[in-house]
């Protein structure tokens, strides 16, 4: 055994174990040098340039028209996801497991939108559709995803093809299909090929390629958490494309809806008031700008009173949660669904609505709601507000010694006193600005000892936006009127500044207002105020002495404070007070502003400065009000007369001599570059750059000189780059149309996010409007009581803004299609439902068709699967809106509801509408070529109107109206071409003018207590079927058997001397009739009883034969017919082989022939190879 010997171990060099462990050494890259391009080459050229065509047609397709999203990207509205099907199918249910998905909350009762946060930058708020017309039509405007349900066993329903048809007239919304109920099917091969056939439909009605989730059964009460994970991943990375109609149109689905209407008002009306309602929801399409009327579908055009942003109340994850890869547990457990009452409570503008069930004591709940907690939180609370503003230490400055202390105690002061403080500080709370808020209030902490705790407690009671007083306190400080003891004393307590010794001005005291001060004893001493003070100066006369050093030249100084000062003062917003304010032009040229009131209330004071001007002058010129020009000051122009600065920019006109550069520039044009950062230039510059610092005047316009240079230096450059794009890489500058227009689309919206960056959020509503994505509480006027009475939360309330240019109304031009699936044909006038913009209303349309471009002719009925137009009356809308029109709303109604779908063409269009007019009449005496007809017209004015109408006859023969006779009335003469006959009738055909019914009648849904049964005009037929009457009848139009009398017509006489001028060929050969009988007629035969007896034998032999041919005729006929028939049968087989064998013979020669092809392109590929 050990002298055996083994073969070596010899490796593979090819097969899947040498590939593995090529690239587990790295091998394999060693190998793949690069494309090998005759590899790959293709054999044809044509099939080459097809490849080509294919690939760039299939990259065509894939593109789209783009369109403006202004849905902004910071803070965008939650997305619509609506689950619509017919009842039964599973809607709750897959809405319970989504929302417990994303938030991890079971909802037993779902009513109205839920709005969950699904990741870092999206939210979604899901609704659930009813099984009514109404809603899907809302439902399909606002969507932005649809889910829609199917039921797997039972198959597509007729809601869900109506629905489909009704997404596809008002813009198709991103639809994903959810089979349910397939654990009902047992067998698989009966649930893969119900699927099958249920994705191919649904493919057809969408496009190729739809999606479509399976959902297998229910567990627990929802469907698996698996099936659930994958749906809401799909619809969490989805992307939306703007839709034409919602981007030029702000709307808002509500998920609140209150009544602020008084109830007094209420009681009073018996309930039948207007309403004053409030709607809260998420802003979407474009901008809101206030003013602008809202129509919200099944109630009607509403006003709306005013818009206020509210606080978000299910907000994005913040910046901190950002940093994590998932949501925050925090942020999973959000929910708002208001009308599902999560948790309890309810915001509203100024109060939160608490819904705490039954009584409950702090330790008797384990997982407390939010409203719970807020509750819990209160019985907390040990203290009062005032007892914490007492215990708080306020420092009216940095460096004051000690803190200002607030004491609640008696009032010492009378209750007049109280009373017209309280007074003065309700009437100047309205018109103050904030600056002054927190002044007023560290005041009032001073004067303490003279408001008493119950003052200070009611003024807060009813000055809830109290913003601080009107007006400065006045400063009182004289101690003439006090005792000498009272003067020396030192435990008098001062403030820790002048001003905070001031009271409020007393309205019934017609002199100088008056203050108390405490000493330490319980002695009030009247103190005068400055204003007395001044008044006793100018009459007694006293000495400059005796005032205070401060008080010497206050005008002065005031006004110097108040020159240097108004440089520093913030710019005006103008927008604020053009846009937000009710003062007049003057007041606010002259520095009035609109939260300033009368002269009464003294100046505002300001948080720098001191002293200011009581009132400004106001404007005196009504010139100056109307003027486009700014005034000039002829001073500033005499700087111009200096020739050096006219020389500085001689240079920069055509004019100018170009061999000096411009400072800043240098002799290229290009500015210079600065060496530091800081922007100072180079060090030979520096004097220059110190003398232009102290020379204020040339420092500005060499900053205009160096601003100018900038802009040319970039004007250069994008110059170059183009250049240089199109020479260099000449295919690289050529970018597409598509390319292009999303480029531009792309830099303008940058441009204006740029333009509003710094604005403020008030002022920036009030110019372009309130923004899609925020929060916003709309308060509607002149609602109808109804909706609030009836109010159902399961119906969809849609607020749908309206253009300018839809609030009026006038003759809408549409082009119309009766569609294919309805059932019967529609007919001019008959009323018919449309659903056009966010309106559901009911008109009267006239159909037309144009003939030949020249009138527009109304037809009776629509045709049959084609185009027409419509004209009926309701509000406008804009050009390529789609709509959809239905008979009937009801669900009762059999067969497909959806009637016409088509688009808008115009509105109020000039063209009329003109049906055909057939007059007819009769001949009474007729002429050659002239004849008076009768029984067409009633009047000679009648007849004038038509002079020279062309007429015809049924026969063909054309003529014209000349004039009318003078009897009978309506009698005229008329010319033909040709002798007409009095049995001839003579018709004319005219054009009449028709205009469509002035009929609009708003679906008014939502106002009543059963939502379907609303019920527009009906036609008579359907009036008199409901109550049971008969149709009336008219004798006139009733058929009758149409009798005509044989007509008898003279013959053809030819005078005896034209037969003997004319040929024989042309003489007319009528034989006389014969007047003597024939020898036949003469002699009558007379059979013997023997010969009628043989001959009526020989009749019934013969009759029965001919009876006997005929039934062997049929009987052979049909055995012809089957073997015709079998016959047929062989043929097909026969004409079906042979076809198969033509195929196979030329499946073969096409296979011989590509063979040899192929073989002469390899020879003479050979041979070009060989030399």
């Amino acid at each position: 055994m050990d002298s055996q010997t083994h073969k070596a171990h010899r490796p593979a060099q090819s097969g899947a174990k040498a590939e593995k462990k090529k690239s587990a050494k790295g091998k394999g890259k060693e190998k793949q040098h690069g494309f090998n391009e005759k590899a790959f080459a293709p054999k044809s050229g044509r099939r080459a340039d097809r490849q080509g065509r294919r690939t760039a047609e299939r990259d065509q397709t894939r593109l789209h028209v783009p369109l403006v999203d202004r849905t902004p990207d910071d803070q965008p509205p939650p997305v619509i996801v609506a689950v619509v099907g017919p009842p039964g199918v599973g809607k709750t249910t897959l809405m319970k497991s989504l929302i417990r998905r994303y938030t991890k909350q079971t909802l037993n009762h779902i009513q109205g939108p839920v709005t969950v946060v699904s990741g870092k930058k999206k939210r979604i708020t899901f609704i659930e559709c009813n099984n009514d017309l109404n809603s899907m039509i809302d439902i399909g405007k606002i969507a932005d995803l649809v889910l829609l349900m199917i039921d797997g066993s039972y198959g597509f329903e007729m809601e869900t093809f109506e629905f489909l048809n009704i997404l596809q007239s008002h813009g198709f919304p991103k639809v994903i299909g959810v089979l349910t109920h397939l654990d009902l099917i047992k067998k698989a091969a009966t649930l893969k090929a119900t699927k099958k056939a249920l994705k191919k439909r649904f493919w057809t009605e969408i496009y190729q390629g739809a999606k479509l989730f399976y959902l297998s059964g229910v567990l627990n009460g929802r469907y698996p958490d698996t099936e659930i994970l994958n749906l809401s991943r799909f619809i969490s990375v989805m992307k939306f494309r703007p839709l034409v109609f919602r981007n030029s149109h702000p709307y808002m689905l509500a998920d609140r809806f209150e009544d602020l209407t008084p109830r007094e008002e209420v009681r009073q009306s018996k309930g039948k008031c207007d309403r004053t309602v409030t709607v809260y929801g998420y802003l979407r399409g474009t901008n809101y700008r206030l003013g602008t009327k809202v129509h919200v579908p099944g109630v009607g055009d509403l006003d709306v009173k005013s818009v206020q942003i509210l606080g978000d109340p299910c907000p994005l994850p913040d910046a901190e949660s950002e940093k994590r890869r998932k949501l925050s547990e925090k942020k999973k457990l959000l929910i708002h669904a208001p009308m599902s009452d999560v948790g309890g409570v309810i915001y509203d503008k100024d109060a939160v609505y608490i819904n705490v069930p039954g009584n409950f004591t702090k330790g008797g709940i384990e997982n407390p709601g939010e409203g719970e907690k807020m509750v819990l939180d209160l019985q907390d609370v040990n203290s009062t507000l005032e007892d914490q503003v007492a215990k708080s230490q306020i420092r009216l400055f940095g460096s004051s010694s000690r803190p200002l202390s607030v004491e609640a105690g008696p009032s010492t002061l009378p209750s007049d006193d109280s009373e017209e403080s309280d007074d003065d500080d309700e009437s100047g709370s309205e018109e103050e600005d904030g600056e002054d808020l927190e002044s007023g209030d560290e005041d009032d902490y001073v004067l303490e000892d003279e408001l008493s705790g119950e003052d200070f407690d009611e003024g807060d009671e009813e000055n809830v936006d109290n913003r601080g007083r009107s007006a400065p306190r006045t400063v009182r400080r004289s101690l003439n009127g006090l005792p000498s003891q009272d003067r020396k004393r030192g435990d008098v307590e001062y403030a820790d500044s002048d001003s905070d010794l001031g009271g409020e001005d007393d309205d019934d005291d017609p002199g100088p207002s008056r203050r108390y001060v405490h000493f330490g004893d319980d002695k009030q001493v009247d103190i005068p105020s400055d204003d007395d003070y001044v008044e006793e100066e100018g009459s007694e006369g006293a000495s400059d002495a005796d005032a205070p050093q401060w008080k010497a030249n206050l005008v002065e100084k005031a006004k110097s404070a108040f020159e240097e000062t108004a440089r520093s003062r913030k710019r005006r917003d103008w927008v604020k007070l053009i846009y937000n304010s009710t003062a007049s032009p003057e007041s606010i040229l002259g520095g009035g502003d609109s939260g300033e009131s009368s002269t009464s209330q003294g100046p505002s004071m300001d948080d720098d400065d001191f002293f200011t001007i009581a009132k400004a002058n106001s404007v005196k010129s009504e010139e100056t009000l109307d003027q486009t020009k700014e005034p000039i000051n002829p001073e500033d122009l005499k700087e111009w007369e200096d020739e050096e600065v006219l020389d500085s920019i001689r240079n920069l006109f055509i004019t100018g001599s170009s061999s000096q550069p411009a400072e800043g520039v240098d002799e290229n044009g290009q500015p210079y570059e600065d060496e530091d950062q800081d922007g100072s230039q180079a060090d030979s510059e520096d004097g220059e750059g110190e003398e232009g610092e102290d020379d204020g005047g040339d420092g500005g316009g060499k900053r205009s000189l160096n601003k100018d240079a900038a802009a040319l230096a970039a004007k250069k450059a994008e110059l170059k780059r183009k250049f240089d794009e199109q020479y260099d890489e000449p295919d690289a500058a050529k970018a597409d149309f598509y390319t292009e227009a999303k480029e531009a689309m792309a830099r303008q919206q940058q441009l204006n996010r740029a333009e509003f960056e710094n604005v403020d959020p008030e002022a920036r509503a009030l110019i372009e409007g309130y923004r899609p994505g925020t929060y916003v509480r709309m308060e509607l006027v002149n609602v109808p009581a109804e909706m609030v009475e009836n109010f159902d939360p399961s119906y969809p309330i849609v607020v749908g803004g309206l253009l300018p240019a839809e609030e009026r109304f006038g003759y809408v031009q549409v082009r119309i299609k009766r569609h294919r699936w309805f059932a019967k044909t529609l007919k001019t006038n008959d009323p018919l439902i449309f659903s056009l913009g966010w309106r559901r209303f009911q008109s009267v349309p006239i159909y037309s068709l144009d003939d030949h471009s020249i009138r527009m002719r109304m037809l009776k009925y629509t045709p049959e699967h084609m185009h027409c137009y419509a004209t009926f009356y309701g509000p406008a809308a804009l050009p390529n809106t789609g709509f959809c029109a239905f008979n009937a709303l009801g669900r009762d109604t059999p067969g497909f509801r959806v009637s016409a779908t088509g688009v808008v063409l115009d509105i109020d269009r000039s063209t009329r509408i003109v049906k055909k007019l057939k007059l007819t009449g009769v001949p009474f005496k007729i002429f050659k070529n002239t004849a008076f007809i009768k029984d067409m017209f009633t009047s000679a004015l009648e007849v004038a109107k038509f002079e020279g109408a062309n007429i015809r006859t049924v026969s063909g023969i054309r003529g014209q109206v000349k004039k009318a006779l003078p009897k009978p009335d309506g009698a005229f003469r008329a010319a033909f071409e040709d002798k007409i006959l009095m049995s001839d009738i003579v018709f004319l055909r005219a054009w009449y003018s028709i205009q469509p019914r002035k009929f609009y009648n708003p679906v008014t849904s939502l106002l009543l207590s059963d939502k379907e049964k609303w019920q527009g005009m009906r036609l008579t037929g359907q009036v008199r079927r409901e109550q049971g009457l008969k149709t009336p009848t008219n004798v006139n139009s009733i058929y009758k058997p149409i009798e005509r009398p044989s007509r008898r017509f003279n013959p053809l006489k030819v005078p005896k001397k034209l037969q003997a001028a004319l040929p024989y060929a042309s003489k007319p050969k009528i034989m006389k009739a014969q007047h003597r009988q024939t020898y036949m007629q003469k002699r009558a035969v007379i059979l013997e009883p023997e010969e009628k007896k043989a001959l009526a034998l020989l009749q019934q032999a013969r009759a029965l034969r001919k009876d006997q041919v005929a039934r062997r005729r049929e009987k052979k006929e049909e055995r012809r017919a089957a073997h015709r028939k079998k016959v047929e049968k062989e043929e097909a087989k026969k004409s079906e082989k042979e076809k198969e064998k033509r195929k196979e013979y030329m499946r073969a020669a096409g296979m011989k022939s590509k063979r040899e092809s192929e073989a002469l392109e390899g020879s003479r590929g050979s041979k070009r190879r060989k030399t």
